[in-house]
């Protein structure tokens, strides 16, 4: 059977979608696997973004741009000329402000149908489990381990799906924790301690600061994050559930690793 037209879909849709939406949304609408169902549930879910760096810049555009309903983002920093080498969504007139009140004003020019939530510091084991509650999925991109751990606490605690990513120069990596939920095996999905079974040294995980980061690496794993976070919510293909898939951006080449849960 043909898929329908877009002035057919612009009929489906009108109870569901603006008019401005049905036509913002149009490559989704035909799009199988996602369809009208699909940018239903977009529009339905509500995300939260730890960080508006440089993973959380393209995290936070691409989810934007896709509809997701509601988008928190918890960052305490403020834009530095620093940042513009890779946290795309901020600007040299941004230089200053909060980074949260620099998203909130690209979220809103690019998709005036996204509700946005500022959530003005950073966050920490005392504050995360309570942040992350009331939201589908946490996304978190931090570089520090301390974050990480916090994150993936709050989301097992409020049985929420965690895409989890990091960079580092030339490199990067991608996952998703669901410890929650069960595969398709029948065990529990593995947990962050599974993953990281011990806490490394903090000088073990040198700053971007420190280090560097080639700028458009961040933007390849935050999209690969923005894209689990879509699939999670759409149903859409298998998400990186006990796979760890890395990137190497000098070779271009991608890798997996498996873990499983330990206990």
């Amino acid at each position: 059977m043909p898929w329908p037209c877009i002035g057919s879909i612009a009929l489906l849709m009108a109870d569901i979608f603006s008019s401005d939406e049905t036509r913002r949304y149009a490559r989704h609408l035909v799009l199988k696997g996602v369809g009208g169902g699909g940018q239903q549930k977009l529009k339905a879910a509500r995300v939260l973004v730890v960080g508006a760096g440089g993973l959380g810049s393209p995290v936070i555009a691409y989810l934007a741009a896709a509809g997701i309903g509601t988008i928190g983002v918890v960052d305490d920093d403020s834009v530095a000329l620093s940042n513009l080498q890779r946290q795309i969504i901020h600007t040299g007139e941004k230089v200053g402000i909060p980074k949260t009140e620099s998203a909130g004003a690209f979220v809103t020019a690019l998709n005036p149908h996204v509700n946005f939530v500022a959530h003005t510091l950073r966050l920490d084991a005392g504050n995360a489990a309570a942040l992350a509650a009331g939201y589908d999925i946490l996304i978190e991109g931090s570089d520090s381990f301390d974050t990480r751990l916090a994150a993936a606490a709050a989301a097992e605690t409020n049985k929420i799906p965690l895409v989890s990513g990091a960079v580092g120069m030339f490199d990067g990596q991608v996952t998703v924790l669901a410890p929650h939920l069960f595969g398709a095996d029948g065990k529990p999905n593995p947990r962050f301690a599974d993953l990281y079974p011990e806490t490394p040294d903090e000088a073990d995980l040198p700053s971007c600061e420190m280090v560097g980061v080639l700028g458009a690496v961040t933007g390849v794993v935050g999209t690969l994050m923005a894209m689990e976070a879509i699939k999670l919510i759409t149903g859409v293909g298998e998400p990186l559930l006990g796979r760890l898939l890395l990137y190497d951006g000098r070779a271009a080449k991608f890798t997996e690793l498996s873990y499983k849960r330990r206990g």
